[in-house]
């Protein structure tokens, strides 16, 4: 078999392009998670927490006295906690949110009901002329 033809056969199984339906989605939610926690949930949090925008908490470990981030990383090395703090509160939210989309799904799966079972199959003749002859024994 040939190198192609082998990938051809590996790429179109249903397994290879659910992944890749999965990754795309998956791309597109994330998108809407970090604009969620970017645009939503920090600036509340910004707010209570003093005001200031989240995401330009740092600490300066150059010894570079700038007001926001990007300036402080021109300057040196910084530690930008807040950063990091955004990036750790959008896992907690997506992994939540995949945590109630399978709770979801096997909760829709419980409720399904089985199928109805199937009329047993007909005894097979043999079958029943074997147990007429035991009958017909065991009255004798």
């Amino acid at each position: 078999m040939s190198f192609f033809s082998e990938f051809k056969e590996f790429a179109v199984k249903g397994n290879v392009m659910d992944l890749a339906v999965g990754v795309i989605i998956g791309g597109a939610f994330g998108k809407i998670v970090d604009s969620l926690v970017g645009d939503v949930v920090m600036p509340v949090i910004g707010k209570i927490v003093g005001g200031l925008d989240f995401s330009n908490y740092f600490i300066p470990l150059a010894g570079q006295t700038a007001t926001t981030l990007a300036d402080a990383k021109k300057a040196g090395a910084v530690l930008a906690y807040g950063s990091f703090l955004t990036v750790a509160l959008n896992f907690v939210i997506l992994a939540f949110v995949i945590f109630l989309m399978i709770k979801q799904i096997n909760r829709l799966k419980r409720e399904t009901p089985p199928a109805s079972p199937a009329a047993p199959a007909p005894t097979p003749e043999d079958v029943v002329l074997l147990r007429e002859i035991r009958d017909s024994l065991k009255q004798r």
